[in-house]
């Protein structure tokens, strides 16, 4: 399970230092792909082949479902670390996050997420305003 909230910097080749919480969970080799909230959502390859397999259930006829499918695959790559410690996020994953330097590296649950340090900043102060209301409509939904 991944939890906790690190700051990290990307350097000019694009390249981050994995927190080493992370590390053994993600495995030799992982997902990286455009998330929601503009991140980046990272995956284990365990849990990306679960999502594979959900979105592939998605009907092909339903237009929100291709959306969906070609949004999660056509910007997912697959990752390793290096000796540093570190993974190379593509160039079209950065400027899609807006990760330019100062980044968060995030966990939640199953997966790990790479914001731009000033979205997450910008996404937690709204969030705090409203998470007594959220946290109610999800025991409504029997949470």
């Amino acid at each position: 399970m991944f939890m906790g909230e690190y700051k990290h910097n990307i350097d000019v080749k694009g390249r981050m230092i994995m927190p080493a919480k992370f590390r053994d969970d993600l495995g030799e080799s992982f997902v990286v792909t455009r998330g929601l909230d503009q991140c980046l959502f990272v995956y284990p390859l365990s849990e990306w082949r679960i999502l594979e397999d959900k979105i592939k259930k998605l009907p092909l006829t339903k237009k929100d479902a291709r959306a969906f499918s070609r949004f999660f695959f056509s910007g997912a790559v697959e990752c390793e670390i290096d000796k540093q410690g570190r993974i190379n996020i593509p160039a079209s994953l950065r400027e899609y996050a807006n990760i330019e330097k100062a980044c968060s590296v995030i966990g939640v649950s199953n997966r790990v997420e790479i914001w731009s340090e000033e979205i997450w900043e910008s996404y937690m102060n709204d969030s705090e305003s409203t998470f007594t209301e959220v946290a109610e409509n999800m025991m409504e939904i029997d949470f």
